[in-house]
């Protein structure tokens, strides 16, 4: 869990986040709206998997 909490690619998708729920609060509420949603998601789910693929490399190695 830690890997996950401490990498750079999911700290930086979550601070991502800060903008897309800006937005939702002050913005009107339309279609690019939930394209931010969704483009945040799939963010945050590619910094996941990067994670998962780099440990999974990590212990292939060892």
């Amino acid at each position: 869990m830690r890997k996950y909490l401490f990498s750079g690619a999911v700290i930086g998708a979550i601070f991502g986040a800060v903008g897309v729920i800006r937005a939702t609060v002050s913005g009107p509420r339309d279609w690019r709206l939930l394209l931010m949603w969704i483009s945040w998601a799939a963010t945050l789910a590619v910094a996941i998997g990067t994670v998962a693929d780099e440990s999974k490399r990590a212990e292939l190695t060892e």
